[in-house]
């Protein structure tokens, strides 16, 4: 099989960024930029990366196709914003290279942030690259006419495929970053699982963490569609699906999902399982809301409750044409009986229908809302009939001098909220049919005194006229799938803006305080709805953030003020509450987000620019920022490198205590070619050497401390539960170090005293100074992430190098880590040929060097790291005449009444002796009993992580202890 070293991805990417208003992409631009860089054949090199209608997606594949060895998706959501990789393991068991495919449904709204294909022996990683301006783009007026491609509702598709050597394994690695949006009162997230085939290993797991805490949650069944809304709620006392797990406290929620082979074919015997969808909602106030400040960035939440609803003005235009026949119009008649009968009585509203002709129930007002008139317009909505053409610019003038009308009669534009409703099922026909003129007659007329929100039913279209439309006058856009309820999405979108709380919000921050801030001004705020704004810290020596916000409730004018305090010391400080830990992938959240919200923003401008000289701004401007963030958008594609990886497996394995120092380690990894590249180790490889301390936990596990000072060591065993995450090592304030490390369970030997036995099955390391970075080592694989992620073999040996991070791996043997040069570990890896029944493969961590780690550093190992002990006799306890004298010691090590002194307490010991370096070295030892009590501070389960990038900043971690 052969590659070429760089690829460039044939990606739609550049459609996203545009559901910022309309929650769709748009199918046309991507064949614009797709013809402008001259891309007409999609299939010009093995390796293809892109994205897909849907029809394209139902391929025939052969019986003999690469199988599936494994599909996981883990995500972990901070403070709304959601870190997702997917991971898909393809084997080709077949005697010739064969066609790997992986898909993946993502959601329109997310930015993908890497890609790496493993293929065989090979390394593929993506890095974000620009795209370039095409001259002929300059001048060109924007196009809108039927959308070329369809594409499911909510999501698109990402598509990568290789040829698979004969007898290997591919393994492809999606990342993707999104922020929730509340919609009903609920965030959403929702991970598709669609392997087209039954999985034999097959994992879900989402991690949340919300400082304001966790009011609601909920994981229903496994839906075949998105288009419904959050909190259409039909299955929402239902089930979850089968082999869920769900685990919550107050800020913290842990839900897996991992269903057998047998339960999948339960579900689908093709391997479409659905949506895995996780809702919930968060704790909140009747304030200026939740104001998150980290490492010179805030993120603003601002959802209001418990105010009383502002009145609406609401105009209904509805297409009445002949292609609206059948389904469309009877689904849109039932959906408009619903809405009818919800609307208050302080509301007023208007029906308009329109095919080629304008036919209007109430000429030239909007009516209250009363039994009398609910009863007329249903009346009038039965009698629709479908005829004629689509006359889209005429309903949108007569429909908006209507309610401009009685806006300006009636007075009341600061008292309630106008608004018009309009839906369609095709193109425009009839009177003017130019896309670009509708869109400019529209914006005209309204001259933002009210929104417009557009609905799109079925494949007919013009999507992209809806899109711009909604955005130029502050609206939405929803597209309703023909062969799906339309009554239920439409109900389902009205719920969504038919009770408004709040008018022509604005909130503002001290101008020499706070810069480059997101949007801070809304026509309107919607109940179950959020308003996010994020911008940057220039003050970083203010410890205060003055927030305002001012808005109209009905008569009333709310001015809402406050000051939130900012935590200097550089740690996670959120408007007083608990604070979060570091964020996952090595990065700041509350960063990720204002980016994230930001390009967004820059992206919606462009596509509403008129002007070739902003429209270019814009768009430098995103591209810019999508470069720094590494976020695939519309200005910015993936561009597929081989990396450096040739290591051959070694012909001996040798496990071991081997390395002479840490400096060797150093030394041995200097001089290697740019941070996070794969060098290349060739030949047999020499026996490794690595000098480590006995200070350790393997087996078990099986605790050992080592006190040079005292020339003694302890040791302590930590009985766990499967599953548990361990806090190793937590010095994450001041060298920025935490290390975790997560049990796995296994059946207890017979006639044993333990109910089960417990092992490490990864080592997670992170450190977050002077740059974050964070490295997960399991007996199989290692995941380095320093900003550019590797995933690597633990079968073949490597090293990665970087500034202030060194990795090197021996195959099957061991892992060590230096960073910046004076903390160091090394990680074991034992492997069983033929393992027992309670014997799993496992890992075993040991402190190489802990010269770099502060004297306030913590942990089960950690708080031992600059300490120093003292052993003496209990006064009260039998005779040292009675025992053995240990003269190394100096006390009776059979008395069972020796004392180790620490921290001022005295703990009972009892001499032992423990095998350490996978058996290689026996250790003398001092063994404190029952969970190391007295040992350590507080109790084993003081040291529980929430998940395994939790470094213990929590608010609640930091009390326990």
């Amino acid at each position: 099989m052969s590659f070429p070293s760089t690829m460039i991805l044939l990606v739609s990417f550049l459609c996203f960024g545009f559901s910022v208003i309309s929650g769709q992409q748009d199918p046309e631009f991507l064949a614009k930029e797709l013809q402008e860089a001259e891309i007409t054949d999609y299939n010009l090199i093995d390796n293809v990366v892109r994205r897909v209608p849907r029809q394209s997606r139902v391929l025939q594949r052969l019986e003999t196709r690469p199988r599936m060895s494994e599909f996981s998706v883990r995500a972990t959501i901070i403070s709304r914003y959601a870190f997702t990789t997917v991971s898909c393991t393809l084997v080709n068991s077949g005697s010739e290279a064969r066609e790997g495919v992986f898909e993946m449904q993502i959601p329109i709204t997310a930015f993908i942030s890497n890609f790496t294909m493993v293929i065989g022996d090979r390394v593929y990683h993506g890095d974000v690259v620009g795209k370039e301006r095409r001259p002929l783009e300059l001048g060109r007026k924007d196009r809108y006419s039927r959308p070329t491609e369809e594409r499911e509702n909510g999501v698109e598709v990402f598509r990568a495929s290789g040829m698979i050597p004969r007898k290997a394994e591919a393994i492809f690695l999606l990342y993707y970053e999104e922020l929730l949006q509340r919609r009903l009162g609920k965030y959403q997230y929702t991970v598709s699982i669609r392997p087209q085939q039954l999985v034999g290993k097959l994992r879900v797991e989402v991690n949340i963490l919300e400082n304001s805490g966790i009011n609601s949650l909920e994981v229903p069944p496994l839906q075949k569609s998105r288009s419904k809304s959050a909190g259409e709620g039909q299955v929402d006392d239902a089930s979850p699906p089968p082999s869920t797990v769900v685990g919550q406290t107050k800020t913290l929620a842990k839900i897996t999902f991992s269903p057998t082979v047998v339960q999948q074919a339960k579900i689908a015997r093709n391997g479409i399982l659905g949506d895995f969808t996780i809702r919930y909602d968060v704790n909140r106030e009747l304030s200026v809301g939740d104001v998150q400040v980290f490492n010179g960035y805030f993120v603003h939440y601002f959802a209001p409750k418990d105010l009383p609803p502002l009145p609406k003005n609401v105009v209904f235009v509805l297409d009445s044409s002949a292609s609206m026949v059948g389904t469309k119009l009877r689904q849109t008649k039932d959906a408009l009986f619903t809405i009818l009968q919800d609307l208050r009585p302080e509301d007023h509203f208007n029906i308009i229908g329109f095919s080629n002709r304008i036919k209007v129930w109430q000429h030239d007002q909007l009516v209250p809302v009363t039994p009398n008139n609910i009863r007329d317009a249903k009346v009038y909505i039965h009698n629709m009939s479908p005829s004629g053409g689509t006359n889209i610019n005429g309903a949108l003038q007569i429909s908006t001098k209507i309610l401009n009308d009685y806006i300006a009669q009636n007075d009341i534009e600061a008292r309630s909220v106008s608004l018009i409703i309009f839906l369609t099922d095709g193109r425009p026909t009839f009177g003017e049919i130019e896309p670009a003129k509708i869109i400019n007659n529209t914006k005209e007329a309204i001259r933002n005194k009210f929104c417009l929100f557009t609905i799109g039913i079925g494949n007919d279209v013009d999507y992209k006229l809806l899109e711009r439309l909604a955005l130029e006058n502050c609206g939405m856009m929803r597209r309703v799938r023909e062969e799906e309820d339309a009554a239920e999405q439409l109900k389902g979108f009205y719920y969504e803006i038919d009770t408004p709380l709040l008018s022509d919000i604005r909130v503002d921050y001290p101008t020499d305080n706070v810069a480059q801030v997101t949007q801070n001004l809304f026509p309107n705020y919607f109940n179950g709805s959020e308003i996010v704004i994020a911008g940057k810290l220039f003050n970083k020596t203010a410890n205060r953030l003055h927030v305002e916000v001012t808005a109209s409730n009905s008569d009333k004018y709310v001015l809402l003020k406050t000051d939130i305090a900012i935590d200097l010391s550089g740690k996670n400080h959120i408007g007083g509450a608990s604070n979060v830990g570091g964020s996952t992938n090595g990065q700041n959240y509350v960063e990720r987000t204002w980016s994230y919200l930001t390009i967004k923003e820059l992206l919606a401008s462009w596509l509403k620019s008129d002007s070739n000289e902003e429209k270019e701004s814009l768009r430098e401007k995103a591209k810019e920022l999508a470069l720094m963030y590494h976020f695939v958008t519309p200005f910015t594609t993936l561009k597929m490198k081989e990396l450096a990886l040739q290591a051959e497996l070694p012909k001996e394995v040798y496990v071991g205590p081997l390395m002479e120092s840490v400096g060797e380690i150093v030394q041995g990894l200097q001089g290697h070619r740019a941070p996070s590249a794969l060098d290349s180790v060739s030949g047999k490889p020499a026996k490794q050497k690595v000098k480590v301390t006995k200070t350790s936990a393997d087996g078990d596990p099986h605790f050992v401390v080592d006190f040079p000072l005292s020339k003694l060591a302890v040791c302590f065993n930590i009985d766990g539960e499967p599953g548990d995450i361990l806090r190793l090592v937590s010095d994450h304030k001041n060298s920025g170090v935490t290390v975790n490390g997560q049990l796995i369970g296994a059946p207890a030997p017979r006639n044993g005293h333990k109910k089960h036995r417990t092992y490490f099955r990864s080592i997670t390391i992170l450190s977050s100074k002077p740059e974050r970075a964070y490295l997960e080592v399991t007996p199989t694989k290692l995941i380095l992430d320093d900003g550019k992620r590797l995933v690597l073999s633990c079968d073949r040996t490597a090293m990665v190098a970087s500034k202030n991070l060194e990795v090197s791996i021996f195959a099957r043997s061991n892992v060590t880590v230096v960073l910046r040069g004076t903390i160091g570990f090394v990680i074991l890896i034992h492997h069983y040929k033929n393992p027992a029944p309670y014997q799993k493969d496992h890992l075993g961590f040991y402190v190489s060097s802990s010269k770099g780690l502060s004297a306030n550093s913590h942990g089960l190992i950690g708080q031992f790291l600059h300490q120093d002990v003292k052993l003496t006799q209990d006064p009260l306890g039998p005779s040292p005449f009675m025992g053995s004298w240990n003269q190394t010691k100096g006390v009776d090590v059979n008395s069972g009444s020796t004392l180790l002194k620490l921290k001022g307490r005295l703990v009972p010991v009892v001499w032992k002796q423990r095998k350490i370096y996978n058996g290689e070295q026996e250790v003398d030892c001092w063994f404190a009993k029952n969970n190391a009590e007295k040992l350590i501070d507080g109790c084993y389960k003081d040291y529980l992580a929430s998940h395994p990038f939790d470094t213990g900043t929590g608010f609640l971690t930091e009390n326990k202890l």
